[in-house]
């Protein structure tokens, strides 16, 4: 994925050396390379687990696939900080690609997951293969229910969580 920008971010590329600096938990490293101070709970156990599911093998087995599209939101103005991530779970290849994203909690209620997950939203959409671009969460998680809205994604379906309940499905298609 190009670097991308927003009214107020720079959309970071995720490669691979930002991924292995994160899973050795080396935050002198993962923000050399990516150029900003990262929240104080990053790279630990739970981002990994949460951001990076395969392992490193798979990862690097084919990197362009699984990190396709995955992006760091990075603050311009002042000093350059990481407040969040958005995700793709890797290239599709049906053709329907799955957003995700997050905010640092010190960062969050400022539009950032919204103006960055839009900005991901329409890069997917113009690429070659990809029909569209799908969201799920929990009908009671209201914060990402508005990022949903403002990509103009609209309610196609619901999922079962195995654990949690019904899940809300969003889709938004090519054109």
């Amino acid at each position: 994925m190009p670097a991308l920008r927003t009214e107020r971010l720079d959309l970071f590329p995720v490669t691979l050396p930002f991924v292995e600096a994160v899973m050795a938990q080396d935050r002198a490293r993962a923000e050399a390379i990516c150029g900003a101070r990262l929240p104080l709970a990053w790279p630990g156990p739970d981002l990994v687990a949460r951001a990076f599911g395969l392992s490193l093998d798979a990862i690097r087995a084919d990197p362009d696939c699984r990190l396709w599209g995955d992006t760091l939101l990075v603050t311009r103005g002042g000093e350059p900080r990481v407040v969040g991530s958005v995700i793709f779970h890797g290239r599709p290849p049906d053709g329907i690609a799955e957003v995700g994203y997050g905010v640092d909690e010190a960062e969050q209620r400022q539009g950032y997951a919204s103006e960055a997950t839009r900005a991901c939203v329409e890069w997917a959409l113009v690429q070659p293969g990809i029909d569209a671009v799908t969201a799920v969460t929990f009908p009671w998680h209201v914060a990402s229910l508005r990022v949903i809205e403002r990509c103009g994604m609209t309610r196609t379906d619901t999922r079962e969580h195995p654990y949690l309940g019904e899940m809300l499905v969003f889709e938004r298609r090519r054109g």
